[in-house]
């Protein structure tokens, strides 16, 4: 599978913008939130096998279901992490440097899988964790374009188009250096 550019992760949200608006189901407290959950883990899907053509269709019922039992599955891996955060608080300097060292390299390959394979045990599954450190100088690469993206879409929330584009898009060079690495 073939990288993806720059340019092609910021015209992504563009490519169909009327789906841009589906960000406003957040308007709806619980119900459009799981919802919206539940779209953003079948973007990531398709951002994981390749697909950066355009939004998906947005499918209420589906998303609702797929985004409640997912919030409901992830609770072990949030309390996880939240005794991790505990623990090294413990310890002001090594602490900070270990909770970066999680959110930076552990979490967010984890957080992919988990969305790629929607059980309780991938949010666990640490040998997705290899292709971050065997090929790091390209992970560290793929993060500084998400970090770049981001502020770029944050740029444009003077214009509110940068929320959407900002929502939709937030994983999608992490998705793309998971369906190209891992097995």
């Amino acid at each position: 599978m073939e990288e993806l550019n720059f340019k092609a992760a910021f015209k992504y949200p563009f490519n169909k913008a009327s789906r841009m608006f589906n960000v406003l189901w957040v308007l709806l407290p619980i119900i459009g939130w799981f919802a919206l959950g539940g779209y953003g883990i079948v973007i990531v899907k398709n951002f994981i096998k390749g697909n950066f053509k355009e939004l998906p269709e947005f499918e209420f019922g589906s998303n609702l279901s797929l985004g409640f039992f997912m919030f409901i599955k992830a609770i072990p891996l949030i309390i996880a992490t939240m005794v991790i955060n505990y623990a090294v608080g413990l310890f002001p300097f090594i602490g900070s440097l270990g909770s970066l060292f999680l959110y930076f390299f552990i979490i967010p390959m984890l957080v992919i899988n988990f969305f790629n394979k929607e059980t309780i045990m991938s949010c666990f599954e640490f040998k997705v964790i290899r292709p971050v450190f065997e090929n790091f100088v390209e992970y560290v690469i793929v993060m500084l374009k998400s970090l770049a993206l981001g502020l770029i879409f944050l740029l444009m929330y003077i214009i509110l188009v940068g929320i959407p584009a900002n929502a939709f898009t937030k994983n999608i060079f992490l998705a793309d250096f998971y369906g190209r690495y891992v097995k």
